[in-house]
């Protein structure tokens, strides 16, 4: 029987990052997390199980060159780093969850030896004593949240030498004992600033020349905090926009700047995309544009928060309409600034009476 790789990417800092911040965010970051690390596999690795914050691979009966198993983990730590780059440079959440989520490292654990397989309802899953060795190598005593770990008989089926450096990689051998034995492996801290995170598009605040067209103010018996969460989670959207038959969106993912929405009304499909404009210090801001309305053109709205006390802060809503054409200003004039007044100001006393129950 040929050695088997087992490849196990854990998310450091998961425990505290959930124990002490917001819970539903939280599940939402490392659940976007862990979908970009396997979307970062390109070794063709089986995915056995998601384990809470770490990803178990294998490849049966197969282990991968030194150089493409480097480039596995570089590939892993790339696409981490890049996308916490993201969620930090478009984030539009307040909350601690996505607040804290840059402060989230990785730690990737690679071991190989021969597998054997068990059936768990239907499902083949990986089993043994090697297995048993992977995991317990995530218990080690590297003094760093950010590295990679491989297993001393793997780095030497690959011929990895135990002072193997690179631009991002220096490796540094290591022991622990498990169970009266020791296990002795190489590992390499992983230095963040040497990976090329990939770029990403960053909305850019918008800004006008004129005042909006409609504004609307509210005050709310709620923090402003929970404001923009009833306003920027779509889930909510239900219980104070009306007349929309459904609305389409990531359910998985945290609002923030580019992530895009629809709204389907009467069949019709209306896109909306995440934008901001610069408001006052201490004041929260979610904006949305649609160029759906034609032929009007593109309309944004802002909702501007502006906390009062711990419990209450004060809503501003502002329309903007760029009508593309003449008969675009024409239709906005005599039909749909009407409109707009009417539907944003029911939506408005709808939110305030959803989140005044909200608060009982």
């Amino acid at each position: 029987m040929k050695p088997s790789l087992l490849f196990l990417p854990d998310i450091s800092g998961f425990t505290e990052f959930v124990n002490t911040t917001e819970v539903a965010h939280s599940q939402h970051v490392i659940a976007e997390l862990l979908e970009v690390l396997i979307d970062a596999n390109i070794q063709n690795l089986q995915l056995a199980e998601v384990e809470g914050d770490a990803l178990f691979f294998y490849k049966e009966e197969e282990v991968p060159s030194l150089e493409m198993l480097l480039a596995q983990i570089e590939s892993m730590f790339t696409a981490f780093y890049s996308h916490l780059k993201l969620l930090e440079k478009n984030r539009i959440c307040p909350c601690n969850a996505c607040a804290t989520a840059p402060n989230l490292q990785l730690k990737i654990i690679a071991h190989s030896g021969d597998l054997q397989f068990i059936n768990v309802q239907d499902k083949r899953k990986p089993f043994g004593t090697e297995v048993i060795q992977a995991h317990r190598l995530m218990k080690n005593s590297v003094e760093s949240d950010n590295y990679v770990l491989i297993s001393k008989f793997l780095s030497e089926h690959i011929m990895l030498p135990a002072t193997y450096k690179s631009k991002l990689f220096d490796f540094e051998e290591g022991k622990d004992e498990y169970d009266n034995r020791e296990i002795e492996y190489v590992y390499s801290i992983i230095d963040k600033e040497n990976l090329k995170t990939r770029p990403f598009s960053q909305a850019a605040n918008v800004e006008f020349n004129h005042p909006p067209a409609l504004t609307f103010n509210k005050e709310f018996p709620i923090s402003a905090n929970e404001l923009m969460e009833l306003i920027s989670n779509y889930q909510y959207r239900y219980h104070w926009v009306e007349g929309v038959d459904r609305f389409e969106f990531n359910e998985h993912e945290v609002t923030r700047l580019g992530t895009e929405h629809v709204c389907v009304i009467n069949g019709k499909h209306f896109d909306f995309v995440t934008v901001t404009k610069e408001v006052n210090p201490g004041q929260l801001v979610y904006g949305e544009l649609s160029t759906s309305p034609n032929p009007i053109g593109e309309f944004y709205q802002f909702f501007i928060i502006t906390p009062i006390t711990e419990h209450s802060c004060l809503l501003e809503l502002e329309v903007y309409v760029k009508p593309k054409s003449i008969v675009g200003k024409i239709i906005y004039q005599l039909v749909g600034k009407r409109q707009f007044r009417k539907n944003n100001g029911t939506a408005i006393k709808q939110l305030h009476r959803f989140a005044s129950g909200q608060n009982n």
